[in-house]
């Protein structure tokens, strides 16, 4: 069955992010003030799995292998069907 996964990584707590650093001193200049502002990734991807579970699994070994690294990424995965 086709799946549907939709993959947010995002840097961990206390990591830097200088591109969400960036943005936020952008908009500052643009006259809106944020408390803070953190950039995160989302992938969609579509693959066959044998079922919910097994494209929750395909989809984790995804991050594990190439998407996320986890000493510096936190990662979430839906699987929306």
């Amino acid at each position: 069955m086709l799946y549907t996964v939709k993959i947010s990584i995002s840097l961990k707590e206390g990591m830097l992010d200088p591109e969400a650093s960036a943005i936020r001193h952008a908009l500052l200049n643009l006259g809106y003030e944020t408390d803070d502002l953190r950039t995160t990734r989302v992938y969609t991807i579509r693959f066959n799995a044998a079922d919910k579970n097994n494209a929750s699994e395909k989809a984790t070994k995804m991050c594990e292998r190439l998407l996320a690294n986890p000493v510096i990424h936190s990662y979430s995965i839906e699987v929306m069907g």
